[in-house]
């Protein structure tokens, strides 16, 4: 057990995916569950293969295909929880909670020419929707300081910071289900 505090209220309620919307481009995107299909598991190399190094944190995603799918394998299969926002056929952006001993980690990536449009709010929105109608109920995440269109995202969305100790800060949210329930 980690001695992580989380907030006494919940985050949300947020929407279980799939659902669509039109992002700030234009573009019609869909978020839904990762299937663990063949297809996905292609497409989310593609979007990741073509991620800006310069965009990477924490040392994440890897930085050649190799590294890329060797690292997706671990995630998605890692008994958490998985959602991706698509534009057509293409993954736009993916984000994970990855289980934890008592809780769930959270990234998420969203590739560089589908940022600034409103699709992070939404991936993260429908990735803790979907780990709550799951049953996940505690969330946490680290994410450098001075990310601050990332940290602005995290607080809008209901995280809390709770250390700020290093360059790095730990938020972490406690998840209601979709009915507003913890």
């Amino acid at each position: 057990m980690s001695d992580r505090i989380y907030p006494d209220e919940p985050a949300g309620p947020f929407p279980d995916p799939p659902f669509s919307f039109t992002d700030g481009e234009g573009r019609e995107i869909e978020i839904r569950p990762y299937d663990g299909s063949d297809g996905e598991f292609e497409a989310l190399v593609e979007m990741y293969d073509a991620f800006d190094p310069a965009d990477r944190a924490q040392g994440i995603p890897p930085s050649n295909e190799e590294r890329v799918r060797d690292w997706l394998d671990t995630i998605l299969g890692s008994g958490g929880y998985n959602v991706v926002a698509w534009d057509g056929d293409a993954a736009a952006g993916h984000a994970t909670l990855v289980a934890d001993t008592d809780a769930y980690e959270l990234a998420i990536f969203v590739l560089q020419a589908y940022q600034g449009a409103g699709i992070g709010t939404r991936l993260i929105e429908g990735l803790l929707g979907h780990g709550a109608a799951n049953g996940a109920e505690n969330v946490w995440l680290t994410v450098e300081r001075w990310n601050r269109p990332a940290v602005a995202l995290y607080k809008k969305v209901g995280f809390e910071t709770t250390s700020s100790e290093s360059f790095e800060l730990e938020m972490t949210a406690r998840l209601a289900d979709s009915d507003g329930d913890t």
